[in-house]
């Protein structure tokens, strides 16, 4: 028999599970299906965001889901270092697995392997069909010519030490490390008094690292530090879009009126490639529209996205600086120059909400980067093949 939905969502990853989440909360009465690839939903993610990221109303309601809080996070660089206040959260997947195995119970599918996804129905591999009002494509960014990226790609180890660590706080950039050819800095979540999640992260062009580097980079950050690591518990790697440049328009019309979600939707910080501000934007709004057909949520996803696109093109001006200006080895000038700024310029960027002044400060003085291809970058606004930022 034929079984109809208000809402699939293929894909259980972050921006779907918050859509869920969203609508358990207000709208408990919809059939909403929920269909994971793997064994698992939200996968092996660490998802971390400032406080000032999201409305208080917005931390209400994803309070339960925080999994780490802590009241401030330090910077390092070369010739500089600084604390700076402001909670710091993370959610770990684990923690936001469980949440959705609680909330979605049966209408979470695992191992649900997907063929093809339409507007208003899921084609599965084994040949069911399943129809829904709608159905969000979270699956993650497809690839596309229609944006120029850079990667922040990492690869993190969380472990248990024989003894205390001694860090209060995390340490979301270090890059008094080598570079390595690209702006390389460790970022460190203290999870308990004896447990680390330390990421070698890089700001490079090509999403993949080479892991066998990234693990001894971390072996040898944490006997710098003098931390004794004993057990590994868990490994996870990543690549978070920075977008230089892009063709909005033909980033949609590859989407074929498809509703999405996440990274799938363009929807992340440009320069941090942070999404869950972001898609706790979108739960937010998918909630306040829902019930509705799959073209009107196809047309509200688009209009949030082209928002987004249009406050973040200043960001993408940075990143060009950023990837484009200057050798990869002294990226970290831009960075160390940046986190002498205001704190409350700091915190309004990282939420992507930068005013006027803001980014005129950001761009006065003497630029971190030879002169000349740092004002190249800057005016670099053609989009290959032919299309405009």
């Amino acid at each position: 028999m034929r079984e109809d939905y208000d809402l699939i969502l293929v894909g259980a990853g972050l921006a779907n599970g918050l859509i869920a989440l969203r609508l358990r909360q207000l709208q408990p009465h919809l059939r909403l299906l929920m269909l994971e690839s793997q064994s698992q939903p939200a996968g092996n993610h660490t998802w971390s965001f400032h406080q000032d990221d999201l409305t208080a109303h917005q931390m209400q309601w994803l309070h339960p889901l925080i999994s780490h809080r802590w009241p401030g996070y330090q910077v390092r660089f070369p010739s500089f270092r600084r604390n700076v206040s402001g909670d710091y959260c993370s959610i770990a997947s684990a923690d936001f697995a469980r949440q959705l195995y609680s909330t979605m119970g049966d209408t979470l599918w695992t191992e649900a392997l997907v063929s093809e996804v339409r507007p208003t129905q899921v084609t599965l591999a084994d040949g069911r069909v399943l129809h829904a009002a709608a159905v969000i494509d979270g699956r993650g960014l497809q690839p596309t010519p229609h944006l120029q990226l850079g990667y922040q790609s990492f690869v993190g180890q969380e472990w248990h030490l024989t003894k205390p660590h001694g860090l209060s706080q995390p340490i979301l950039m270090d890059a008094t490390v080598d570079q390595q050819q690209g702006y390389r800095f460790v970022y460190t979540l203290p999870l308990s008094v004896d447990r680390l999640l330390i990421e070698d992260t890089h700001y490079i062009n090509q999403p993949t690292l080479d892991d066998c580097i990234a693990r001894q980079n971390i072996v040898d950050y944490a006997q710098k530090r003098h931390w004794s690591l004993g057990r590994l518990l868990r490994e996870e790697r990543g690549a978070l879009p920075i977008t230089l440049n892009g063709d909005i328009d033909g980033f949609w019309q590859q989407q074929h009126d498809q509703p999405c979600s996440g990274l799938r939707a363009g929807l992340f910080h440009a320069t941090t490639g942070y999404s869950l501000p972001t898609a706790v934007t979108l739960a937010d709004n998918i909630a306040a529209i829902f019930p509705c057909d799959a073209p009107r949520l196809h047309r509200h996803i688009e209009s949030v996205a082209r928002t987004h696109w249009q406050t973040q093109r200043f960001f993408r001006l940075l990143n060009r600086m950023l990837f484009l200006a200057g050798h990869p080895d002294q990226r970290w000038r831009v960075m160390q120059r940046f986190y002498r700024l205001d704190a409350g310029l700091i915190s309004r960027f990282y939420a992507g909400q930068l005013r006027f002044g803001d980014k005129a400060r950001i761009l006065c003085g003497k630029p971190p980067v030879p002169v000349g291809e740092a004002v190249r970058a800057l005016l670099m606004t053609s989009f290959k093949p032919g299309t405009k930022d």
